[in-house]
């Protein structure tokens, strides 16, 4: 597609996905309920946390290869420091992957997705430091509202607590994987600012998670290989549906929308991830658990509106 008909897209509010002129809003949407559904299908998986992130990066390569060939012979190739750049970023999403599913086990599927959202202020924090991209006042606002709703989310706002679950922990976990994929998020930024490429950036960057997936299960003792007829299956739909498709929807849609919209969209995730572990896990949080999701959830919102500086992929997808 020329750059002109690019700019038509964006200005009529549509752009072609696979020959169809169709509203970005619709890949984001679409693209969202893809991952949505992440923590649930790897709670159903029901695998080590380092198992779980190899074998849904791994089971993806394939056909991300595909797409990223074509798109390659379309596009052109992309610089070796860009592609090392991107590869080094989904290292650190390899990392942000066992935490969270780590997270999941802790505090729920429901409540680790509230938490993944949390990148949108490490991002921001990560980028004023090092980057000199001042946020403005609203984020700073915005920041004791999200620190309040962790803080109901880890259980330390009453002392009843859901059987089997470890909230302080969960949030720890939780917290942890927010700074690396906030982390991966710039460096993925990074390396593919001024190039119209997806596919390839996402192989690599997967790639690179599948690596570091595999040598923190191994070297935490959270990694196996023998894997159930019925975990073979959800690791499949977990790679296919969010790990391929989810991602490849809403990196390619984000760009065409305004920030502040796309933050909105993408709050689809938590509160559908919610939903869906109340009904298929019969996860029920308690209602200042409920309150703490709200308060994050509206503090990221606002966190997020708040930016300054370059918006592509902040408000990005989260880690599932």
């Amino acid at each position: 597609m020329s750059a002109q008909a690019v700019g038509r897209d964006v200005a009529t509010g549509s752009r072609s996905l696979l020959g169809v002129r169709v509203n970005p809003i619709v890949p984001t949407l679409l693209g969202a309920a893809c991952i949505s559904s992440s923590a649930i299908v790897s709670r159903l998986a029901d695998t080590a946390p380092g198992t779980t992130s190899f074998f849904r990066c791994v089971i993806a390569l394939p056909l991300l290869a595909l797409l990223a060939g074509a798109e390659r012979r379309r596009r052109g190739s992309r610089a070796l420091g860009a592609r090392a750049m991107a590869v080094a970023g989904g290292m650190c999403l390899g990392v942000d992957l066992v935490l969270w599913t780590r997270a999941i086990y802790d505090v729920g599927a429901g409540i680790a997705t509230v938490l993944a959202n949390l990148q949108v202020v490490f991002v921001t924090c990560i980028a004023w430091a090092l980057m000199k991209e001042r946020p403005k006042a609203q984020f700073l606002l915005a920041l004791p509202v999200v620190l309040f709703g962790v803080v109901l989310l880890a259980g330390l706002g009453t002392s009843a607590q859901r059987s089997g679950f470890h909230p302080v922990a969960g949030v720890l976990y939780g917290l942890g994987a927010s700074v690396a994929y906030a982390t991966f998020i710039l460096v993925f930024r990074a390396s593919t600012t001024g190039r119209d490429h997806v596919a390839g950036p996402l192989f690599d960057a997967t790639a690179g998670a599948a690596l570091a997936s595999l040598l923190l299960g191994l070297a935490v003792g959270q990694m196996g290989f023998a894997l159930s007829g019925p975990s073979l299956f959800w690791l499949v739909v977990l790679a296919l549906v969010s790990q391929t498709v989810g991602w490849l929807l809403i990196t390619a849609s984000l760009p065409h929308l305004p920030a502040a919209l796309s933050s909105i969209l993408l709050l689809l995730q938590p509160v559908a991830s919610l939903v869906l572990a109340a009904i298929v896990l019969a996860e029920r949080p308690s209602a200042l658990e409920l309150l703490g999701a709200a308060l994050v959830c509206g503090g990221v919102l606002a966190a997020a509106r708040s930016r300054s500086g370059p918006t592509v992929l902040a408000e990005g997808p989260t880690p599932g």
